[in-house]
């Protein structure tokens, strides 16, 4: 297996500190626009920093035929409920992040009060269907709870929830839909992995007929992918889980594009994840399946084993997305093409542009 190796790095780029940078709250994108492919694509040579600017929906001008485009499918979950307290009647807010054999682990608010043997209820967002009942079942801490459903809540959470936004988006979309790739197939994710925002069906054929592949992985994202790192050395932060699953299918298409001499560009920074969780485990080309957690925290001094290139949104100051195109890039590169996306007044975040790594 080919190792694209690890961008040069210094000291500072290890701690906190030096991934911040000021954003004028205007370029925070709010609404997606009209066309999904009509984003604006900055191009970042991770060896030169020569910078270009592009629009998605001209990606094939920055491809060649024999690269492997790999995506992750999952869906956003409709996972903020809101519902009472029984018997006391109190408001209560949960945000589902992922089931674990029938117990969903959740954020609930307000945590103090959801202890143990508490039942919640949450009326359906259609009138015709009766409230869903759940019990407390472990309150972990950190805001942190275990929930039951009387009822398999994953088959009914559309009767209930909604999609959760990302705490910068003040305003609910008008078309859930945006909010969501359009092949996303697996549900389970609290956030959208947003690169793939900018695909249609339309470019996804069109770079399958220019001879770019095209294959699918799964990570679902949960909402630590919003929280910045709070410590002040990268090293002493506590980075979160999440489940991805690398079929046999998925390796051997990778095995099949190293042969070819393409590249494996990841369509965003989970696919990213989930494709070098597999690498740690991808020894003497044996391409083999993975399904499971994964804690892969990726920052500058990472040894790349299986991407290539990356095609993502615009991240957070001072967040661990932020730090993991830095790995790739390099941080000063990095925070150099941002710069020049905020004098272009690129628009910023999950709503926002893209950038593509290569």
């Amino acid at each position: 297996m080919n190792a694209v190796g690890a961008a040069r790095f210094e000291t500072y780029d290890l701690e906190t500190a030096a991934y911040d940078y000021d954003l004028p709250p205007e370029l925070i994108a709010q609404t997606p626009l009209d066309r999904r492919d009509e984003s604006r694509l900055m191009i970042l040579d991770k060896e030169s920093g020569a910078i270009s600017h592009s629009q998605i929906k001209d990606l094939e001008n920055w491809l060649t035929p024999g690269d492997l485009l790999v995506a992750n499918n999952s869906r956003v979950i409709p996972a903020r409920l809101r519902g009472v307290r029984k018997p006391s009647g109190g408001a209560v807010e949960l945000l589902l992040l992922r089931s674990e054999g029938g117990v969903w682990r959740a954020l609930g608010r307000p945590a103090k009060k959801l202890q143990p043997g508490s039942w919640l209820e949450f009326a359906s967002i259609k009138q015709s269907i009766a409230p869903a009942r759940a019990i407390v079942e472990a309150n972990i801490g950190d805001g942190e709870i275990l929930v039951r459903f009387e009822e398999a809540a994953d088959d009914h959470l559309c009767d209930y929830g909604l999609a959760p936004l990302p705490p910068y988006i003040t305003n609910p979309l008008i078309d859930g839909d945006r909010y969501q790739t359009v092949y996303g197939s697996v549900p389970g994710s609290a956030a959208a992995p947003t690169a793939g925002l900018h695909f249609t069906g339309g470019l996804i054929a069109s770079l399958r007929a220019q001879g770019i592949g095209w294959t699918e992985v799964t990570l679902h994202v949960g909402l630590d992918t919003f929280r910045p790192v709070a410590v002040d050395l990268i090293k002493d932060h506590r980075i979160h889980q999440e489940w991805c699953e690398v079929s046999v299918d998925v390796a051997s298409e990778i095995a099949r594009c190293r042969l070819r001499g393409g590249r494996v560009v990841a369509v965003g920074t989970t696919a990213a994840r989930a494709l070098e969780t597999v690498g740690n485990v991808w020894r003497d080309e044996k391409f083999e399946a993975f399904a499971g957690m994964t804690d892969t925290f990726i920052v500058p001094g990472h040894r790349w084993l299986v991407v290539d290139a990356l095609l993502t949104n615009f991240h957070l100051p001072r967040s661990s997305l932020l730090m993991m195109v830095s790995a790739l890039a390099g941080r000063e590169s990095i925070l150099g093409a941002y710069a020049e996306a905020i004098q272009e007044k690129y628009r910023f975040y999950s709503l926002g542009d893209a950038m593509m790594i290569r």
